[in-house]
Parts: C-alpha cells; structure tokens; sequence
C-alpha cells in the first residue's frame, strides 16, 4: 500500500524547511525572498549584489547562495548561474558586468553544427548554429563561443534581440528541468563584439571557477532531496530510514567540503598544489558522486509513493537528474586521472 505523505511520528512533526546552505559557517546573501520559477529569477538578479563573483574574496557566499537557490529549486538556480558566470567572465575580460541586461554563456559544441565568426572591419559577424542554448528566448544577451577563420576559437557578446537570432524548433523532451529548454539557435550575420582574445574563454581561470559554481547548483539540489528524507526519518523508527539518511548526511559532507575548500584556493587564501582544471574536476567529480548517491539512497529509503504522488518531489529528482549528467561521468575522470598521471611526483 502506497503510504505518502507519512503519518507524523508522535514525538514530531516537522515542516519541510528553506533554510540557507552553508559551505562554510557565514550565512550566505539571500534575496529577500527566493525566486518562484526561473522568469521571477531573471527580474530579481538585475538587483543583486554586484560581489558575487568568483576569485574575489566572496566566493563562498556566491557558491552558497547557487546552492541554496538549487535547494529550493533547481530550475531557478540553472537559470541563474549562468548570468553570474556572465558578469564575472566580463568583469575578467575587463569590461563592464553590464548586470541591467540578463545573460546565457553558450560555449557548447556539438556534432553536425558550427557557429563561424567572421571579421567585417572592426566589427564581428557571427554565422551557423550553436547547440545548448538554454533560455535563449527568454534572455537579452549572450556569451558565446564561435570559431574562428584561422581555425581557434574566441568569445563573443551578442544581443539575442538581434533579427538574425532564431531559436531553432527543437522538442525539448525532458522531465527534468522543463523550464529551461536548452535548444540549438540559428545566427544570421549577428553582429558580436569580442570578450577576450583566441582561446581566451577556455584559457582562463574563471573557466574552473565557474565549472564549480556549477556543482554548487548540483549540491544544493542534492540537499533538497536530502530534506525530505530528514523529514520523513524525522517522523518514523525506520531503521533503514535512519541509515540511508546516515549515508547521505556523509555524503553531503564530504561534497560540502570539497566547495569549502574550493572557494578558498579560488580566492587565493589556500595553495592547492595543483592547477586549477585539476581542483574544479575533482569538485565536480565529489560534487556528482554525491549526487547520484543521494538519488539512490532517497529512492530506495522512499519508495515509488513521492515519486508518484509529490510533484514538489519528483520534480527535484527529474531536475537533478539531468542537471547533474553536465559531469561527463568516466570521460570527466578519465580527464582528471590523465592530468594527475603527467605529474613528476604523486598527488597525495
């Protein structure tokens, strides 16, 4: 018999809480009241603070707001870390943050489609297509990454307001994270103005840094899944209840370690030892791991009722889900093992 919500214990009975997530033990900067969808998302961030950036001393309230924004709600975090990273790209190109406009970065490739940049004097023009844009209908501008004619690649900023820009009609079959469709646009002869130079984008440190304001989202969307089984432990004796919400609370330390540590080698108060690509892979890589094992333990500790009966619920899992498969899995690792091999002396 499917038994849920579950009859309140008698020693409690607890309300699901939106209470911050702390990575470290400052409370982080919250809005006053946290977005409702991603649109509510979009108005609210030209308000924001402008210090939430990475490598500026504020990492960690940055990181710690991405999650609890993730712990709330996984498509209003996704909708959010990119425009952060955005501003902080610009700011690390010296450029102004341009914050009054709301911004997507698009850096992803894909098989079959090509964004070309083509230099018209001393203006950029941007032709082909670019996969994985996500809200693209919904923002003012972008970031995107295009190839160039002598063969590298460059950043570029555009208006997605433009005439030549064209969300392709692509179904976005998803269960997870439906507000943002991440679809392929079409750019006409777009003008673009450069962010950086060749191989700017990817050469960076803020590239890591924001591979890691990525996982914060993740881990805070792991933390909303791991509330509800706190509160259904909370209410029962169920031994295996408490055991799998044991597991879970270790794995979410180690992952909230993992991003404490993080942001003080981002913000130069930590000397790692190793380069930057290696400490955002191995972020991610605990971050992730942790992730899909608080999907397990959640499933197994609750059963197929939330699933079925809790839409709040099932939407956290279908979300994190497909947010957390940004971590490439074994190719990710592999890539970390690879960097870790070419040292002349071990890691550890």
């Amino acid at each position: 018999m499917i038994d849920w919500p579950p009859s309140p214990h008698p020693r409690t009975s607890v309300p699901r809480t939106r209470s911050p997530v702390r990575l470290g033990t400052r409370t982080p900067w919250l809005p006053d009241g946290l977005p409702a969808d991603p649109d509510d998302a979009l108005t609210a961030v030209r308000g924001w603070p402008a210090d939430l950036r990475p490598g500026t001393g504020a990492t960690l309230r940055l990181w710690s707001l991405l999650a609890t924004l993730g712990a709330h709600d996984l498509g209003v975090a996704r909708a959010v870390e990119p425009h952060l990273d955005a501003l902080a790209i610009r700011e690390q190109a010296g450029l102004p943050a341009d914050g009054d406009r709301t911004w997507g970065v698009f850096a992803a490739e894909g098989p079959g489609v090509r964004l070309d940049a083509v230099p018209h004097g001393d203006v950029w023009r941007l032709t082909g297509t670019k996969p994985w844009c996500s809200l693209a209908d919904r923002l003012d501008a972008a970031l995107v990454t295009a190839h160039l004619p002598d063969g590298e690649r460059a950043l570029f900023a555009v208006a997605l307001t433009d005439p030549g820009v064209a969300p392709v009609d692509q179904p976005w079959a998803s269960r997870g994270l439906t507000e943002i469709p991440s679809t392929p646009v079409a750019f006409d002869d777009v003008p673009a103005a450069p962010v950086g130079g060749p191989g700017w984008y990817l050469a960076r440190p803020g590239f890591w840094w924001g591979g890691i304001g990525v996982a914060a989202c993740w881990y805070g969307g792991a933390v909303g899944l791991a509330r509800t089984l706190w509160q259904r432990a909370t209410a029962t004796d169920d031994r295996l209840v408490a055991m799998h919400l044991g597991a879970v609370d270790a794995s979410l330390q180690d992952a909230r370690r993992a991003l404490e540590e993080a942001a003080r080698v981002v913000d130069g108060d930590l000397d790692a030892g190793v380069s930057g690509s290696v400490v955002a892979r191995r972020v991610r890589a605990s971050v992730a791991r942790a992730c899909e094992d608080v999907l397990a333990r959640v499933g197994h500790a609750l059963g197929p009722a939330p699933l079925a009966l809790d839409a709040e619920h099932a939407k956290r899992v279908a979300d994190l889900q497909v947010y957390v498969r940004q971590h490439h899995a074994e190719r990710d690792e592999a890539a970390l093992g690879a960097a870790l091999a070419g040292r002349d002396v071990a890691p550890w």
